[in-house]
């Protein structure tokens, strides 16, 4: 038996903030470190109409389920449009990013392994 206690997070606790590097992204951490969670992090991201996240790798792997909207996802060299339904298994170390090209909002959960993740912006590529 766990000596953790469960958490119940309700919608209008989740803060949101700017994704830094990005243009048009925001996070919210829906369960994580602060709520002792011990093995992963759940997280959730929104895409504005027209966003951009630049190339870039993380130290560990993300798992992702699109929510709301249609956009795009690259991964290595390929391009996915993704929709609502649509999972994705992004692997440590693969390049990724993301681009809105449609009028609404784009939304995934991404669920990461607990603990520290160092993201390295690339290059823009021409």
């Amino acid at each position: 038996m766990s000596d953790r206690s469960p958490v119940v997070r309700r919608a209008a606790e989740i803060a949101y903030e700017t994704v830094g590097a990005a243009d048009g992204m925001e996070k919210g951490v829906l369960i994580g470190d602060a709520q002792d969670a011990p093995n992963l992090a759940i997280r959730r991201f929104t895409l504005d109409p027209g966003a951009t996240v630049p190339e870039h790798t993380n130290e560990i792997e993300h798992e992702q389920y699109v929510l709301a909207g249609e956009y795009v996802v690259g991964i290595d060299d390929e391009e996915y449009v993704v929709s609502k339904g649509d999972s994705l298994f992004i692997p440590a170390g693969t390049v990724h990013w993301y681009r809105n090209e449609g009028d609404t909002e784009g939304a995934f959960i991404c669920a990461v392994p607990a603990g520290d993740d160092e993201i390295e912006l690339l290059e823009a590529r021409d």
